[in-house]
């Protein structure tokens, strides 16, 4: 991938295409540049839209929408390792540490609502939808 022109020059080249006398077109103004035709339109259409003239996302906008989807995925990461954690701390699970017949005896009728303790650890560890 060719290296991005460097910020001040795209800038320059927009001003100078936006100042141009009557006659010289943008083609004009794009060779002079040293820069291909659709590169200069497509940098006017991007300064017309973070000058407000046009619609659409402009430059600050797009990068802080970009930071808030990183720490967004960064959070949910978080709450993941949070959850599992959880789950994994929970009485439940650690009711399979116990020796065999202290197990048994803990466990309680699953007529009742209770669920053992390594179903309980097992269903609480599994993936999240989403």
């Amino acid at each position: 991938m060719p290296k991005p022109y460097p910020r001040e020059f795209r800038d320059d080249v927009v001003r100078v295409a936006r100042n141009r006398e009557p006659g010289v077109t943008i083609e004009q103004v794009a060779k002079d540049f040293g820069v291909h035709a659709v590169t200069l339109h497509k940098w006017l259409q991007r300064a017309a839209v973070d000058d407000g003239v046009k619609p659409g996302v402009t430059r600050s906008e797009a990068v802080e929408l970009r930071e808030a989807r990183q720490r967004i995925r960064l959070l949910e990461q978080e709450n993941e390792v949070l959850r599992r954690a959880a789950a994994y701390l929970s009485p439940a699970c650690r009711e399979k540490a116990l020796p065999a017949r202290d197990r048994a005896r803990r466990i309680g009728d699953p007529r009742d609502g209770d669920v053992s303790g390594i179903e309980a650890c097992s269903s609480a560890l599994l993936p999240v939808a989403g």
